[in-house]
């Protein structure tokens, strides 16, 4: 039996009441994607399934039976993305042939916390290989590990960012809900391209130990799932202080016990929300999608100020890009030389191991991006401690909090990505379209290290479009509120209809 789109709070008062279990919900999305994401429209979101699942699953019905519950995911499926660490049977190899066989030593800080907390690690979400940095023309959703992940919506239509197995997966329930990770735009994007809500935290709030990651500076883990309220029962659950991650100690008393709280139907009476207007004109019916959700926020009680110039920097911009070089050498070298059962110890050894096996892991698009990071020096390096500190600057002191202070905002408002999502196209990669370097809002938060949400805002020709909220550090609480008061009075989600193509 295919399950139907379960809220985590539905599930809950389900498994109370007996009509369902962990194990049997277990079995029902494992037997979903073995139908769909394998045999059916090849969505390939999943990279691997966990083979204890149902033994999991099991076991916290037993706990559940003899009056054990311990919280809110208690006996939830959920899929984390392969970047992620798990100590178990699966293997993390973020999406590359080269960490084939790759099992961790011990859990990740966050799949800790979920474990803790009684959810099921279902399998691995598959992603853009290496956090779509190994190359500048790569695709979005493919991995030489996975293949071509495709929107459920219409499938020859990109997923778009690294997280996109996981915003598959969410969008075309898969699982309950799912881990995501981002450096610039790979939660957000998906989840806005997939008409789902993501949320990026602020960095620090949320721990990177165990999670191979793209450049530390902007490295976050977040949640995926088809509701604010979900994200914010995730959200709970993953925020802590890890001594694997030092970054976490300066969440100390700016964290919020539940985000649960914020899930207030009233949040935007009053709110003074800008307008990022450089993150507009890039596509006529996104733009249009966007302005109706704006009109909407007016209704609810907020004050827009319109126009608002969030940043200066443009998307995917030159200097983002040479930090990304630093970042990748540094967290991947790291990342290999503490994982005995990776085939290759640092990236100079991943850069040998493609050319050997160039057909397989390089047959659509080159490594330009990993030997160019590979000249880069330490995060030591003067010209490294100069970039990381100009890139702060112009996203935090010169861009966003500039602008929060300035025009007294509680948080900005833009199209979560500029143009519906393009055709898929191996060829040539990502035909990603913009408008003064700019296509939708990630950038600035990404850069900034600041808290950013979307959620489904409306759609054109059938491709979602989802309404971004962004605000400045640890105001993630501010932010699920808001958004949590536009999906109740919007209430836009559609399940996808896994189209073929687009008929014009």
């Amino acid at each position: 039996m295919t399950p139907p789109e379960f809220s985590i709070s539905e599930l809950q008062t389900l498994f109370e009441e007996g009509q369902w279990t962990s194990a049997r919900l277990c079995e029902a999305f494992l037997a979903r994607i073995a139908e769909i994401d394998a045999d059916g429209p090849l969505l390939r979101a999943v990279i691997e399934v966990n083979p204890d699942a149902l033994e999991i699953a099991a076991t916290l019905d037993g706990e559940r039976a003899s009056g054990t519950v311990r919280g809110p995911l208690h006996g939830i499926p959920l899929l984390v993305k392969d970047s992620i660490d798990t100590a178990d049977q699966m293997t993390t190899t973020g999406g590359s042939l080269a960490l084939e066989g790759n099992i961790a030593p011990r859990d990740a800080f966050v799949v800790e916390q979920l474990r803790a907390a009684g959810a099921v690690i279902l399998g691995k979400a598959n992603m853009s290989e290496w956090g779509y940095i190994r190359s500048s023309r790569a695709c979005s959703g493919w991995s030489s590990r996975g293949g071509q992940v495709r929107n459920p919506y219409v499938l020859d239509r990109s997923p778009l960012g690294s997280s996109s197995g996981s915003a598959v997966a969410v969008a075309a329930n898969l699982c309950t809900a799912a881990l995501g990770a981002e450096v610039d735009g790979s939660i957000v994007r998906p989840a806005s391209s997939n008409s789902i809500v993501g949320l990026k935290p602020t960095v620090g709030l949320v721990s990177r130990s165990g999670v191979i990651g793209v450049a530390a500076q902007q490295d976050t883990v977040g949640p995926m799932a088809r509701s604010v309220a979900d994200v914010a029962v995730l959200l709970n659950v993953l925020i802590g202080i890890d001594p694997r991650d030092p970054a976490t100690e300066d969440s100390v008393g700016r964290s919020e016990p539940d985000y649960c709280k914020f899930l207030d139907s009233g949040a935007l009476s009053g709110a003074r929300l800008g307008v990022a207007r450089e993150c507009f004109g890039v596509h006529e019916g996104t733009d249009a999608v966007i302005e109706s959700a704006i009109e909407t926020l007016r209704q609810l009680g907020a004050e827009i100020i319109d126009p608002v110039c969030a940043s200066s920097l443009p998307f995917f911009g030159k200097l983002e890009v040479e930090l990304f070089l630093y970042g990748i050498k540094a967290s991947l070298n790291r990342y290999l030389s503490e994982h005995p059962l990776a085939k290759v110890k640092n990236l100079d050894e991943l850069i040998h191991f493609n050319r050997a096996h160039a057909e397989e892991v390089m047959p659509l698009f080159q490594q330009e991006l990993f030997e160019s990071a590979n000249t880069k020096g330490d995060l030591a390096d003067e010209a490294y401690l100069k970039l990381a500190a100009e890139c702060r600057r112009l996203a935090r002191e010169e861009g966003i909090d500039k602008a929060l202070r300035e025009h007294r905002l509680d948080a900005f408002i833009a199209p979560t990505e500029g143009s519906p999502a393009f055709p898929i196209d191996p060829l040539v990669g990502d035909n990603i379209v913009t408008r003064d370097g700019f296509s939708g809002c990630s950038t600035p938060p990404a850069m900034a290290g600041y808290p950013h949400i979307t959620v489904p805002a409306g759609y054109v020709y059938g491709l979602p479009v989802g309404l971004s909220f962004f605000a400045g550090a640890y105001q993630e609480a501010k932010l699920i509120g808001y958004a949590y008061a536009f999906e109740q009075a919007t209430r836009v989600r559609q399940p996808p209809g896994y189209l073929k193509t687009i008929e014009f």
